[in-house]
């Protein structure tokens, strides 16, 4: 069995975001891998740009806020080896371009999510997100973010199609690369306090797996 990690587009991503993540929408994709097992993808991880840049901001603070990537789709057909999912977060943070040195990532907890995967990959935990409510378009899974950009306010409000929920909780796990120099001076800068690792029991949600054609073939 051999387990490699290769950069690929967005493109071939978006029938694992859409189909098998249980969000179903496309989030901002900057990078993207999949993880390949005796040449056929098995998985694939991808890391983008925080929806808001007060996430970025309100990890370490503003002078870090560029370096900031959140690990926002993750997903692993079944049947795979042991540890796949871990090897595939590792390894992928490992080929990300130098300049991002902070990775945050969510385990949503309105789908069961502990975050067990991030535990395994010494991420540090900072607690559940605060409870707030978002703007949702009913039928429709687009980000509260495109939403609020799509109609003011005041038209939200007014139009029958809109409505606001309360946003999920999840648990924020956080995680610094570089150097052991640049690690210790953004974990003395970190905002949110350490906390104990969360425990449970994790719930899995149906999904397909994807089947994928072409293989990695060896140079």
């Amino acid at each position: 069995m051999k387990r490699e990690i290769f950069q690929i587009s967005s493109k071939e991503c978006m029938e694992w975001v859409l189909k098998k993540h249980y969000a179903q929408r496309k989030p901002r994709m900057q990078f993207c891998f999949g993880l390949y097992i005796n040449g056929i993808v098995q998985g694939v991880i991808t890391f983008g740009y925080p929806a808001t840049p007060f996430v970025s901001r309100g990890l370490c603070g503003r002078e870090y806020e560029k370096e900031v990537l959140e690990l926002n789709r993750l997903v692993i057909n079944s049947g795979v080896p042991k540890n796949s999912a871990s090897f595939l977060v590792a390894n992928s943070m490992k080929m990300l371009p130098k300049q991002y040195k902070i990775i945050v990532s969510y385990a949503d907890t309105s789908v069961g999510h502990i975050g067990y995967v991030y535990q395994a990959t010494n991420f540090l935990y900072t607690g559940l997100t605060i409870p707030m409510k978002e703007w949702r378009m009913k039928g429709e899974k687009l980000h509260s973010q495109n939403v609020c950009k799509s109609k003011s306010l005041k038209e939200r409000k007014e139009d029958d199609n809109f409505e606001q929920i309360q946003r999920p909780r999840k648990h924020r796990y956080i995680r610094f690369l570089g150097t052991k120099e640049e690690i210790a001076e953004r974990l003395a800068k970190l905002i949110y306090p350490q906390a104990p690792y969360p425990k449970g029991i994790s719930k899995k949600y149906n999904s397909p797996d994807i089947k994928v054609l072409q293989s990695k073939l060896e140079l």
